[in-house]
C-alpha cells in the first residue's frame, strides 16, 4: 500500500499513533456476536428498555434542571438512548455518538450555568449520560480488541478532564471523577469477559483438534496392528512358494536348465520378499497389544510367542471357553457348511468375534452373550449380541479403537460391519465378510485416513 503524504508527516514527527487511533476509533468494524448471545434475546430487550428510560430521563433532566430547551434536549436524550441500542451491532460508532452527545450537552449546560447563575446541576456528565456511556463502553470492550477499548477509555477520560478540569463552569456538582472511575470499571470488566470468551473458544478449538488427531492416530495404529497380523499370513504363503520352487526340479525327470533357472529365480524372489516382510514386521510389531487380561491366552499378545500361528475360526471354541472362564456366559452357534476360506478372512473373523466379546466383558458386566457364525456360499456372517448389563461398568483404560479396528478389518476384505444398541438395552455387532478377498490394490485395503470415524461409546477402548 502506498504511503500518503499525511502518513509520511506523522511518521517523521513520531505521531504515527494518531493514524492508528483514527483507524481504531473511526470504524464500524466489530467482532461478531457469539452464537449463544444471538439466542439470548432477553438481555437485548432489557437493554432496549433501559435505553428508553435513559432517553426520557435525559430529556427531563436537561430541560428541568439544566435549563436546556426541548429542541436540544430531545435530540441529546435520543442520541444517548439510541447509542445503547446501536452498540449491540456497531459499538465504535455508538461510543462516538454518546461522547458527542456528552460534549454538546456539557457545553449547552455550561452556557446556561454561566448565564443564569447557580443551578446546582450535575456536570459535565449527567446521571443518564453516565449510564449510557457505561453501557456503550461495556459492549465496546466485549466486541473490539483490547487496544481499541483502552483508546476509547483514554479519549473519554481526556475529554472529561478538558471540559471539567480546564474549562469548568459555575456552581455545579462535579461528576467527572466518578464517571471516569465507573467507565474504567466497566471497560476492565468487558476486557476480562472478552478474554474469558476467547480463551474458552480457543480451548474448544484445541480440544477439537486434539480429538481429530487422536482419532487419526488411533486409526493408523490399528491399521499397523492389522498389517502386523496379516504379515504372518503372507509370510506363510511366501515360505510355501520358496519350498515348492526348491522341490519342483526334483519332481520332474531330467528338468531342463531353463526350468531350473526359472525355479531358482522364483525361490530367490520368494526368499527376498520374505526377508523384506520380516523387516517390515520388526517395524510394525509392538511389545504389548491392547488385549483384555481375560483373553490374553487367545491371541498373540505380549505373553505369546512372537511367531505363533495366527488364529482361525477353528479356535472359536477355545475363545468362547476362555471368555466363559472370565465370568461371561457365552453361547456359540455355527450354521451352514464349513468351507475353506482365505487366511485373511479367517483371521479377521476371529478377531472381530474376539473384540466384540472383549467389549461385552469391559462394558456390559453381568450380561450374557450369543455368538452366531453363518457360512454362506459367497461369504461369512458374524453376529455377537449381548443383553443389557446388570451393573455399571468400570472405567476402561484403552485408547478407543475396538470398533474402529473391526470396521477396518471388514472394509479391508470388502465386507461391512454394523454395531448399535438393542431395544432391550443390549448391544449387537454384525458383520459380513465375502469369501473372495478384493485384489484392487493397497488403496482399497488401506485408504487415506482423512475422516476417521468417531469412537463408539461402547468401544472396547473408549
Amino acid at each position: 500500500m502506498t504511503e500518503t503524504g499525511v502518513e509520511r508527516v506523522l511518521r517523521r514527527y513520531g505521531l504515527r499513533w494518531l493514524h492508528v487511533l483514527r483507524d481504531d476509533l473511526l470504524t464500524v468494524r466489530a467482532d461478531p456476536l457469539p452464537p449463544s448471545v444471538r439466542l439470548r434475546w432477553l438481555p437485548h430487550v432489557l437493554l432496549c428498555l433501559v435505553a428508553l428510560g435513559v432517553t426520557s430521563g435525559a430529556v427531563a433532566q436537561l430541560t428541568d434542571n439544566g435549563g436546556v430547551g426541548i429542541q436540544i434536549a430531545f435530540p441529546l436524550g435520543l442520541a444517548q438512548g439510541g447509542a445503547m441500542v446501536l452498540a449491540l451491532r456497531r459499538p465504535v460508532p455508538a461510543w462516538l455518538l454518546t461522547t458527542a452527545a456528552m460534549m454538546v450537552g456539557a457545553f449547552e449546560v455550561r452556557r446556561h450555568l454561566l448565564a443564569n447563575g447557580a443551578h446546582d446541576f450535575t456536570w459535565p456528565w449527567t446521571a443518564t449520560g453516565i449510564i449510557a456511556q457505561m453501557a456503550v463502553l461495556l459492549l465496546l470492550a466485549l466486541r473490539v480488541p483490547t487496544r481499541v477499548s483502552a483508546e476509547a477509555l483514554g479519549v473519554t477520560v481526556l475529554l472529561t478532564y478538558v471540559v471539567q478540569g480546564l474549562m469548568g463552569a459555575a456552581d455545579y456538582q462535579p461528576t467527572g471523577l466518578v464517571a471516569v472511575e465507573l467507565f474504567a470499571v466497566v471497560v476492565v470488566l468487558g476486557i476480562a469477559l472478552r478474554g474469558r470468551r476467547e480463551a474458552r473458544a480457543e480451548l474448544v478449538e484445541q480440544a477439537t483438534l486434539t480429538a481429530e488427531e487422536r482419532s487419526r492416530r488411533t486409526l493408523l495404529e490399528e491399521r499397523s496392528r492389522i498389517a502386523r497380523e496379516l504379515h504372518d499370513v503372507v509370510a506363510h504363503h511366501m515360505s510355501v512358494i520358496s519350498i515348492q520352487a526348491q522341490v519342483a526340479p526334483h519332481l520332474v525327470e531330467n528338468p531342463s536348465e531353463e526350468l531350473k533357472e526359472n525355479l531358482a529365480g522364483i525361490r530367490q524372489n520368494a526368499l527376498e520378499a520374505l526377508t523384506e516382510l520380516r523387516r517390515v514386521l520388526g517395524v510394525l510389531r509392538s511389545e504389548h497389544l491392547d488385549v483384555p487380561k481375560a483373553l490374553e491366552g487367545t491371541e498373540s499378545g505380549s505373553d505369546a510367542a512372537p511367531h505363533a500361528p495366527q488364529p482361525t475360526l477353528d479356535r472359536l471354541d477355545a475363545l468362547v471357553e476362555n471368555t466363559r472362564g472370565a465370568g461371561l456366559s457365552v453361547t456359540l452357534e455355527v450354521t451352514g457348511d464349513r468351507r475353506t476360506l482365505p487366511p485373511g478372512v479367517e483371521l479377521s473373523a476371529y478377531r472381530i468375534v474376539q473384540e466384540a466379546l472383549s467389549n461385552v466383558l469391559r462394558h456390559a458386566p453381568g450380561a450374557t452373550a450369543r455368538v452366531r457364525v453363518e457360512h454362506h456360499t459367497f461369504g461369512l456372517s458374524l453376529m455377537v449380541v449381548n443383553t443389557s448389563p446388570t451393573r455399571a461398568a468400570s472405567p476402561s483404560s484403552g485408547a478407543g479403537h475396538g470398533l474402529l479396528g473391526m470396521r477396518e478389518r471388514a472394509a479391508m476384505l470388502g465386507g461391512g460391519l454394523w454395531a448399535g444398541p438393542e431395544p432391550d438395552g443390549g448391544y449387537q455387532v454384525s458383520s459380513f465378510l465375502p469369501a473372495q478377498v478384493p485384489t484392487d490394490g493397497l488403496d482399497h485395503v488401506f485408504p487415506a485416513p482423512a475422516a476417521a470415524p468417531a469412537p463408539d461409546p461402547k468401544d472396547s477402548s473408549a
